[in-house]
């Protein structure tokens, strides 16, 4: 069962950027069918790679990642 959640913010990211998955995958020396993959969460980065990722678009890792657990405020 394929789960919902939305672990990374990488497409985010580089639509904020105005860069494509492609200009990812060679920046970073990745088959472009894989950084599609994380783009829509169907798989994850390894965290050696979300590293490079993140430095490849000038941002912090935690940038890459969406917060899983929400607090509401009372």
């Amino acid at each position: 069962m394929k789960s919902n959640l939305k672990y990374n913010r990488i497409k985010i990211v580089l639509l904020e950027q105005e860069r494509s998955s492609k200009w990812l995958s060679e920046r970073i020396n990745k088959d472009k069918s894989t950084v599609s993959r994380w783009c829509t969460n169907d798989m994850q980065p390894s965290v050696e790679t979300l590293f490079q990722i993140a430095e490849a678009l000038n941002v912090s890792p935690k940038d890459l990642l969406n917060d899983l657990f929400v607090q509401e405020n009372s």
